[in-house]
């Protein structure tokens, strides 16, 4: 099961549009990273429960015959008198016991994976390992910096593996292990049993604490891989540097490679004179970049996007239709349609855009703006 229904207001404003599963990277939602992992390990039934924006996901991803895999939804939520489909998630938990009281999907033994982050587990050595210890439910932890356990929810256990209790991001001083979990769950279907009906419920902060308090079979497995987490938008902008430099193994820059550390997308034209490109730097389809332009990398622009002359775009994300005006400057932000959001997670949006790309509100900036184009920047947005 992919978990799948929640809104994502830790990284807004990528999610005003996009449900957390759909954030792009390398182009890819990272949703489907997940779905290629599981049917690489033979995963043939996946069911996702959706909520917000629930139509992207399954638009996109349709019966899930191009994976090679069975995909099926759960939708949470309800029909109002008015025809409107109004989302209410159920919680991780919650939406696990709807799907199980609908046909009864968790008869046997059942991963849960959380449908917002990038991981390369050995998911046959972690099975191994839960059915060996005769586990109930198997938790996936990695270890994390002690000054980062405050972002995380830790897992305290004892000699053996067995889980004691849970921490939900706890401050440094106070924390009582450095081991995270990952949102990866291994389920037999007794614990499906534990979970209340009809009633929103979380996995984290209600049914593990509770199978630690009755002391079920119950283990934390401390396994290294690569987990790749997106919890805010800031993770957003590092996850897509290190990929853009080529520190994620198995995800490649796509387009064609026209000059070191440049790639670019099909029918992208860009006018060299007087512009600058220092790679790594992937352009998608459809792109112009105008003369004078300097794009410094880790920089990725999305396709149909739009860089005015002089402009200049460093260490960026830009998504796609985005359009940069003559002489701005962006530095070690993300632009998604009127908004932007720095390094640090301050967000601006465009002084009465009106659209949802930065190319129609150019002509519509208001009459201060309009005064001086040329010196616009985000310093000033």
């Amino acid at each position: 099961m992919i978990l799948a229904a929640g809104k994502g207001t830790r990284v807004q404003p990528l999610t005003y549009d996009l449900p957390k599963p759909m954030i792009p990277i390398l182009g890819k939602p990272v949703m489907a990273y997940l779905v290629e992992y599981l049917a690489s390990y033979g995963v043939r039934d996946i069911m996702v429960n959706v909520s917000y924006l629930h139509q992207k996901i399954e638009e996109y991803f349709g019966d899930g015959n191009q994976f090679g895999v069975q995909i099926g939804y759960s939708f949470e939520g309800y029909v109002n008198s008015s025809g409107e489909v109004v989302p209410e998630p159920l919680g991780s938990a919650g939406g696990i016991k709807k799907i199980q009281e609908f046909a009864n999907f968790f008869d046997e033994t059942t991963i849960v994976i959380c449908g917002d982050a990038l991981i390369d587990l050995d998911l046959t050595s972690a099975l191994f390992e839960h059915k060996q210890k005769g586990a109930l439910a198997s938790v996936i932890t990695k270890e994390v910096p002690w000054d980062k356990v405050h972002n995380y929810g830790v897992v305290v256990v004892d000699q053996e593996g067995r889980v004691q209790s849970f921490q939900e991001k706890p401050r440094k001083d106070d924390a009582l292990s450095n081991f995270a979990s990952t949102g990866i769950y291994i389920f037999e279907p007794e614990v499906i049993d534990l979970i209340p009906a009809n009633t929103t419920f979380d996995i984290g902060s209600e049914l593990f604490p509770l199978m630690a308090q009755k002391g079920m079979p119950f283990y934390a497995q401390q396994r290294f891989f690569n987990w790749i987490d997106i919890g805010t938008v800031t993770d957003f902008w590092s996850v897509l540097q290190s990929v853009l430099q080529g520190e994620v193994a198995q995800l490649e820059v796509p387009g064609t490679q026209i000059a070191d550390g440049l790639w670019v997308g099909l029918n992208t034209s860009i006018d060299w004179d007087g512009t600058t490109i220092e790679g790594p730097v992937y352009i998608g389809s459809g792109c112009k970049i105008e003369a004078g332009c300097k794009i410094i990398g880790p920089t990725w622009i999305g396709h149909g996007s739009h860089l005015c002359s002089g402009a200049e775009v460093v260490r960026s994300v830009l998504f796609e239709y985005t359009r940069i005006l003559d002489n701005a400057h962006l530095d070690e932000v993300i632009v998604v349609k009127e908004y932007s959001v720095d390094r640090a997670g301050n967000m601006r949006k465009l002084p009465d855009a009106g659209t949802d790309n930065w190319g129609d509100a150019r002509d519509r900036l208001p009459e201060k703006y309009a005064e001086d184009k040329a010196s616009l920047s985000l310093s000033d947005l």
